[in-house]
């Protein structure tokens, strides 16, 4: 996927040349509120042609996307789960899946258990198949429909816009889109999620502020945040048991469940596998 540049709030034209993105990539949109981040997903997800606010133009193998890329939703290479997705169909999890299952005519037998089995790796209470939709939770919903994209949609290119307010395990997220080969783009706030991406879009005044490719000089800062977020999610856990936090003791095996926490303490070869070299690319 190419995103050829639009224009600021200002009407200037952005700097950038181009920004590529192939299978696997994975990168995040950071900036402050009102920014343009929301904009440049909305961009991506329309498949614009110069026809939104930002007169940006998206490109599918160095080509315009095909008519019914953008007119058959079963077609559509993206997905995007918002910050507010909900469901409202009143069925159970596994009805929710046969249907979208039979509208996409997959025949494989193990899809369900296998879009329940990935959503289950994102959430810290576990999703069952007679559990109703509208039941869950926001982070079992988010969960749910992340793995739905992944494996039943089995879109090449998902968007995720605010996973740190989902309550899921981020780092299992990007774990699994990585080994599923899956173009990922996250619009976040925490500087955890922003630094376990390739590449980072900032975003200013509406438009590309820069693009930032650390090829791994940042390990070092991942790995402090990394434990931070550990720190942060063992205080969580003791809040929601019902402590009170008269210290700040983590090393006691009571105080820090690592089975129950909103975000999974961070892998160190995940932490590893994101410090490679990546491929350099030149942008204005």
């Amino acid at each position: 996927m190419t995103i050829l540049p639009g224009k600021n709030k200002c009407g200037a034209v952005e700097t950038f040349s181009e920004i590529i993105l192939s299978p696997g990539d994975v990168l995040s949109v950071v900036g402050s509120t009102g920014s343009g981040k929301t904009a440049f997903i909305n961009d991506i997800e329309v498949l614009a042609q110069g026809d939104t606010a930002t007169g940006r133009t998206i490109l599918i193998n160095g080509c315009l996307p095909p008519d019914d890329f953008i007119r058959d939703p079963s077609k559509k290479p993206i997905a995007m789960i918002t910050q507010n997705t909900k469901c409202l169909a009143d069925l159970t999890v596994r009805k929710f899946l046969e249907m979208h299952i039979r509208s996409r005519k997959i025949s494989e037998n193990d899809v369900l258990e296998k879009t329940i089995s990935t959503a289950n790796k994102f959430t810290g209470e576990k999703i069952h198949a007679d559990m109703r939709v509208s039941s869950l939770s926001g982070g079992q919903t988010r969960s749910l429909f992340i793995a739905d994209a992944v494996i039943i949609s089995d879109t090449p290119i998902l968007l995720l816009d605010e996973l740190e307010n989902a309550g899921i395990f981020k780092e299992k997220v990007i774990e699994e889109l990585r080994t599923l080969g899956k173009t990922t783009i996250f619009v976040t706030h925490d500087p955890y999620v922003s630094l376990l991406t390739d590449r980072r879009i900032v975003m200013e005044n509406g438009t590309v502020k820069c693009i930032l490719e650390p090829n791994g000089c940042e390990k070092e800062v991942l790995l402090r945040i990394s434990g931070m977020d550990r720190e942060l999610s063992a205080f969580r856990e003791r809040i929601r048991r019902g402590e009170i936090l008269a210290d700040l003791n983590l090393t006691d095996s009571n105080h820090v469940d690592s089975t129950h926490t909103d975000s999974n303490f961070a892998d160190p070869n995940l932490v590893e596998s994101n410090s490679v070299d990546l491929k350099k690319e030149v942008f204005t």
